[in-house]
């Protein structure tokens, strides 16, 4: 028969093991992007519509609008599990005096295509003061010249409403002052929240695609399923319905472009 003292050694030794558990150590040279929350399981209800922006965010029962607070104007909307878990970031960066502004949200197939026939047409210059109608004459030198920093329509992360801009649109914001101040703190804790840095710099840690864009962040609990689907499902002939379109098989949109993101931002 097991004495008093015996079972209260028995009852308590497990607390005790588990108390003196550790954490496990990240090594100097592990990825710093990588995801530290439960990735979601696929939503099998997404079609080829979705995938492309073909949707109205502001009447989808999955989206919510973003309170003001959080960007820098009305009428913006970002997935619900999405929300919560900026809220979260949000708070947590605010104390320390660190402030996420949401510039760009959700934006669908519509909105892309304003964005993309602007910059066709050059009533938008590009980021370096380009007017890409009037100084590149050749279709496909357009097309990749815009494709530095703007997506075609049908082919955005913005359109899944997982992918938010922050702060500045400028890459250089992010290097001194308060720029600098949120990016090194994006870079350390983002991942704790389920965020992720899509496109880094070129030629670093991914080959093709976009410039780097230190303002894009994607939340991969659910990215990494559309970006999975859109692998799939999307072909570059269905990039139809604007100025371009034509081009999008060449430059191989789905694979360059869609695909082209951080290693990093696409594990499961």
């Amino acid at each position: 028969m097991l004495s008093i003292k015996s079972v209260f050694i028995l009852i308590i030794m497990p607390l005790s093991m588990v108390s003196c558990q550790q954490a496990p150590k990240v090594s100097a040279g592990q990825e710093k992007q990588s995801v530290l929350v439960k990735v979601m399981p696929p939503d099998t209800s997404v079609t080829i519509d979705y995938l492309m922006g073909k949707f109205d965010p502001s009447k989808h029962p999955d989206f919510t609008e973003i309170p003001i607070k959080y960007a820098d104007r009305a009428g913006q909307y970002i997935r619900k599990e999405v929300f919560e878990a900026f809220v979260k970031m949000s708070d947590a960066a605010s104390k320390e005096g660190i402030r996420i502004q949401i510039r760009s949200a959700t934006r669908n197939f519509i909105d892309q295509k304003r964005i993309w026939e602007n910059k066709w047409t050059g009533k938008t210059l590009l980021e370096d003061n380009l007017n890409a109608a009037r100084d590149v004459r050749d279709d496909l030198s357009r097309a990749k010249k815009i494709l530095e920093y703007s997506s075609m329509p049908g082919t955005s992360r913005h359109h899944w409403g997982t992918d938010m801009d922050f702060n500045s649109f400028d890459n250089q914001w992010f290097e001194k002052g308060e720029g600098l101040k949120l990016y090194t703190w994006m870079k350390t804790h983002a991942a704790s929240y389920g965020f992720c840095q899509p496109y880094t710099a070129l030629k670093s840690d991914r080959k093709t695609g976009y410039f780097e864009e230190k303002w894009h962040w994607t939340y991969m609990p659910l990215a990494v399923h559309y970006t999975a689907m859109a692998k799939m499902k999307l072909k570059n002939e269905m990039m139809t319905g604007f100025s371009g379109s034509e081009t999008a098989p060449t430059v191989d949109m789905v694979n360059n472009y869609i695909l082209g993101i951080s290693p990093a931002c696409n594990k499961n």
